[in-house]
C-alpha cells in the first residue's frame, strides 16, 4: 500500500458522553466487533473480576468511571480504527478537551431515558469550536426510554444541531426488537444469545417493512406503529446531507443498546463509511493546513501519562501523527526545544497495554517513550520547511489545596510525583513567586481531581500527603512583562494571593469575581488573561 493508500484508510474519533450513559461499554464493544477483543467485560465495581479495557486504572475500575483517556486501535472492514475514549465526568473536562484536539471526529454517546446531559453539553460545544463531525448513539433502547421523537427535539434545541436518524428504534425496554435501516429500507431484528448482557455477538433477521412476516416478529402493534413512524419521519426529517454532517452542522443519529449489542455493528459499518479520512492540521507559523498524505512527517503532543507501567515507572507522550509516516529510529525536529531527537521506539496502544509500533501514519495515534523532553502541545516534524501547530490551551483552575507530604524523608518522591502528574496536565502546580517546592499550591478543574492525585502519590510514589483545601476560586495568568511590572507594587485585596507555576509565569488568585474587578480597576495597566498555554 502507498502512504496515501494507508493514510485514506485511517478513521480518529473520540468517543464522548455524560457519565453513565454507557460510553466505555460502546467502545469495548466496538472492539469485540473489530476482533481486538474477544469478550468484553463490565465495569461493574470492586466487586466485579472483569472491567473495562480502556479503565486500565484501580481506581477507574473501583469506582466504574474512566479517570484517563484511553488509546484504542483495530482493524475492521479495510479501515485502521483509533478510538479516543474519553472520562466523561466533568471534574477531567481538561483531559477531555485536550483529547478532542486530536480527534477528527466525535460520537456523542446518550442515554435515552435521560437525553442530552449537561456534561453532554460542554464536550458538544468543545467539539463545535473545532467544527468536527458529530455522530450521535443513542443509547440504553434496551430499557425504558424517553419517545425517540423527543429525543431528537431535545437534541436539536439543547445542542442546537440538527439531526438526521440513520436507523429507528423498534419499542424499547423489554419491548425493544430491533432497528429499521432507513437507507437499506430493511428490519434488523435482533435475536438474544441467551447470555448475560449478550458479550457475544447476535444473529440479525432483515425482513422489509410491510412483509406480513413482521406481524410474527415484531408484533402487529409495533409493526404498525414502525410504519406510522417511519412515514412520517420521511416526510418532515431534515435531509441527509454529508457535507453538512463534516462541517458538524448535522449530527447522524444511530440507536441501538451497547450492552446488548443492538445496533453496533450497524452503526460501526455507517459510521466507517461516514466519518472523514484524516484532517489536515494548521500550521501556526504560516496559517497554511498541512496536508495529511504529504510526505513530510508532522506530529503534535496532546497527552502524557506516568507510570502506565508499574513496573517500569514510565512516561508516554502520546503522539497525533498529522502528515506523512512515522518509522522506528526515525530523527524528527523538535520545534519547542530547536534541535533533532530520535524517536527510537513508538508504542501502539491498548489502554495500558502495549506492542511496539514500526510504522504508523497521519491519523494514528501512538505513544513515545518521554525520558522528560516532552511536554502538551509540543511539535514534532521533518523536512527543509518546519512546521509548528497551536499550542492546546489550560483551563483556569476552580478548586485550589495546599499540599505537603508527611513523611519529610520522602522529599524526593513528593517532589517527582508532583511535577510528573502535572507534566500531563492532570493538575496545575503553584508556589511563591521566586519559592521552591516546600509550599505547593495545586490548582484543579474539579475536586475529584485532588482525590486522584492523592490516590496516585499514594500507589506510584509511596508519599502520604496532607492537603489543606484553599479559598481561592479563580486565578489569572499576568500578560505583563516580568522584567518590567513588579508583582509587590500591585493594588490588590488582602485575599488575593501571588504566585507563579512551574514555567515561571505569574498569576493570582482569587477568592470572588469581586477581587478580580478590584485588581484591574485598581491597577490600570495590568493585564490578565483566563487562559495560558501549557
Amino acid at each position: 500500500m502507498t502512504n496515501r493508500e494507508e493514510i485514506e484508510r485511517r478513521r480518529t474519533f473520540a468517543i464522548i458522553s455524560h457519565p453513565d450513559a454507557g460510553k466505555t461499554t460502546l467502545t469495548e464493544k466496538l472492539l469485540l466487533y473489530g476482533g481486538a477483543i474477544n469478550q468484553a467485560g463490565s465495569v461493574k465495581g470492586k466487586q466485579s473480576a472483569k472491567h473495562a479495557v480502556s479503565d486500565w486504572m484501580d481506581i477507574e475500575k473501583q469506582r466504574g468511571i474512566s479517570v484517563t483517556s484511553s488509546v484504542l486501535q483495530f482493524n475492521y472492514a479495510g479501515k485502521c480504527v483509533n478510538i479516543l475514549d474519553t472520562p466523561g465526568h466533568q471534574d477531567f473536562s481538561e483531559d477531555t478537551y485536550r483529547t478532542l484536539m486530536a480527534a477528527d471526529s466525535a460520537v456523542m454517546v446518550i442515554d435515552a431515558a435521560k437525553g442530552v446531559e449537561a456534561q453532554t453539553i460542554k464536550l458538544f460545544k468543545v467539539c463545535t469550536l473545532r467544527h468536527i463531525p458529530i455522530f450521535t448513539f443513542i443509547n440504553k433502547m434496551d430499557r425504558e426510554a424517553r419517545d425517540p421523537f423527543e429525543l431528537m427535539e431535545n437534541i436539536e434545541e439543547i445542542l442546537g444541531i440538527k439531526t438526521y436518524p440513520m436507523n429507528w428504534p423498534i419499542g424499547c425496554g423489554k419491548e425493544f426488537k430491533g432497528v429499521f435501516d432507513r437507507n437499506t429500507r430493511k428490519v434488523l431484528a435482533f435475536s438474544s444469545d441467551g447470555r448475560a448482557n449478550g458479550v457475544k455477538k447476535v444473529e440479525e433477521t432483515e425482513a422489509e417493512l410491510g412483509d406480513a412476516a413482521l406481524d410474527q416478529l415484531l408484533t402487529p402493534y409495533l409493526h404498525q406503529q414502525l410504519v406510522d413512524e417511519i412515514e412520517l419521519l420521511d416526510g418532515a426529517a431534515e435531509e441527509f446531507d454529508l457535507d453538512r454532517v463534516l462541517r458538524g452542522e448535522l449530527s447522524p443519529v444511530f440507536f441501538g443498546s451497547a450492552l446488548t449489542n443492538f445496533g453496533v455493528e450497524p452503526f460501526l459499518e455507517n459510521f466507517l463509511r461516514l466519518t472523514p479520512t484524516p484532517l489536515a492540521r494548521v500550521d501556526s507559523l504560516t496559517g497554511e493546513a498541512v496536508d495529511p498524505c504529504r510526505d513530510e512527517f508532522s506530529a503534535f503532543i496532546f497527552k502524557i501519562q506516568a507510570n502506565m507501567n508499574k513496573a517500569h515507572r514510565d512516561r508516554i507522550a502520546f503522539m497525533r501523527i498529522c502528515s506523512g509516516k512515522f518509522e522506528r529510529g526515525m530523527e524528527a525536529y523538535h520545534v519547542q526545544e530547536g534541535k533533532n531527537i530520535k524517536l527510537a521506539t513508538g508504542t501502539q496502544l491498548m489502554a495500558q497495554d502495549r506492542a511496539i509500533v514500526d510504522e504508523a501514519y497521519a491519523g494514528d495515534i501512538i505513544g513515545l517513550f518521554d525520558p522528560g523532553i516532552f511536554s502538551i502541545g509540543d511539535t514534532l516534524c521533518t523536512g527543509k520547511k518546519k512546521v509548528e501547530f497551536a499550542g492546546i490551551p489550560t483551563f483556569s483552575p476552580e478548586h485550589f489545596a495546599r499540599i505537603e507530604q508527611k513523611d519529610t524523608m520522602k522529599r524526593k518522591q513528593f517532589v517527582k510525583g508532583m511535577e510528573q502528574i502535572a507534566q500531563e496536565g492532570a493538575i496545575q502546580i503553584f508556589r511563591e513567586v521566586g519559592g521552591g517546592m516546600e509550599e505547593v499550591v495545586v490548582g484543579v478543574v474539579g475536586v475529584l481531581q485532588l482525590e486522584v492525585l492523592e490516590y496516585r502519590l499514594n500507589t506510584e510514589y509511596n508519599v502520604e500527603i496532607r492537603m489543606q483545601q484553599l479559598p481561592f476560586e479563580q486565578l489569572r495568568w499576568i500578560q505583563n512583562d516580568p522584567d518590567t511590572y513588579v508583582l509587590r507594587d500591585l493594588d490588590l485585596t488582602s485575599d488575593t494571593k501571588a504566585v507563579e507555576d512551574m514555567k515561571g509565569n505569574r498569576l493570582l488568585l482569587f477568592t470572588s469575581d469581586w477581587a478580580i474587578r478590584w485588581a484591574e480597576t485598581h491597577n490600570e495597566t495590568l493585564k490578565l488573561s483566563e487562559f495560558g498555554n501549557i
